[in-house]
């Protein structure tokens, strides 16, 4: 088989982010998929990481971890991205997350954040943004962990990669509420804002969007069908692009005051409407349905 060959059929994840978003969850997560994982590598030893895969045997699947653990040499990582982009099957996953919550996750084990230095582990975490900013704008996929536990990032690594085998696209709509901030990894945002709120209507208040009684409410409103399949009919062509230039997964997602009726029952008819599209696979995530 020729080295050609070999790219063609290799796949390199990068997987890069936070310090404290999560990267050890993925890497095993990946693992336990049959991934051959490579912990802290230096930018540099990227392209000869590569080049040694595409001639050994178990590494048709190559996930490498990258971070600022590599010091200097991180700054060389989008450089060395670009050009692995060419004849590789190269993605990268970038791992984020609040302030507030990698601030909880270092305080929790006692250790100190990898660059803050003699300062404070807000101050670590702000010097690391900056330098991963770049970064994560050439990102393939943004996972953000600040909700998750290990057990449901790791979930989520499985359910993204465990339909690689499926050809097309798998799209995750999510609903959510805007007073709890906007999710850092969609990939598209919808404001279903313009909606009455069913939360004024008592008899409605304590149900949600996965009530008939909430959809009907919602659906009956001037504007709101016609305004879901206009998104839906748009978010087609961007489907197929998607399918075409091999972005395996994105998230599409729309919101609401609190994330519990309006958004609920607009994300659910939304994920209807997709998967109906063809080489599409949809799931759906309700991100603050559970909160009060």
């Amino acid at each position: 088989m020729t080295t050609d060959e070999h790219t063609s059929e290799q796949e390199v994840l990068v997987v890069t982010g936070m310090s404290g978003a999560g990267r050890s969850t993925v890497a095993n997560a990946l693992e336990d998929l049959d991934w051959y994982v490579v912990d802290n590598l230096p930018p540099q030893m990227l392209r000869p990481l590569v080049d040694l895969a595409e001639r050994a045997e178990g590494t048709e699947k190559l996930a490498v971890v990258v971070d600022v653990r590599g010091r200097d040499f991180f700054a060389d990582l989008r450089s060395m991205l670009q050009g692995l982009r060419e004849g590789t099957h190269l993605r990268v996953l970038f791992l984020d997350a609040a302030d507030e919550a990698l601030i909880r996750r270092y305080e929790a084990v006692r250790r100190p954040h990898p660059l803050q230095g003699d300062g404070t582990i807000l101050d670590g975490i702000s010097i690391e943004r900056q330098r991963v900013a770049a970064i994560r704008e050439l990102s393939d996929l943004v996972i953000d962990t600040t909700d998750l536990n290990v057990h449901q990032l790791g979930s989520t690594v499985r359910d993204i990669f465990k339909s690689e085998a499926t050809p097309g696209v798998q799209i995750t709509v999510m609903s959510f509420g805007f007073k709890y901030g906007i999710p850092t990894d969609a990939d598209m945002i919808a404001d279903a804002r313009f909606l009455p709120n069913p939360f004024w209507v008592p008899d409605l208040r304590a149900h949600t969007g996965l009530d008939t009684e909430v959809s009907d409410y919602v659906f009956t409103q001037p504007g709101a069908e016609e305004f879901l399949d206009a998104y839906a009919s748009a978010l087609k062509p961007v489907l197929t692009g998607y399918q075409r230039e091999n972005k395996r997964h994105a998230v599409v997602a729309i919101g609401c005051t609190g994330g519990k009726h309006r958004s609920v029952a607009m994300a659910q008819r939304l994920a209807s409407l997709l998967s109906t599209q063809p080489d599409v696979v949809v799931n759906v995530k309700h991100r603050d349905l559970g909160r009060e």
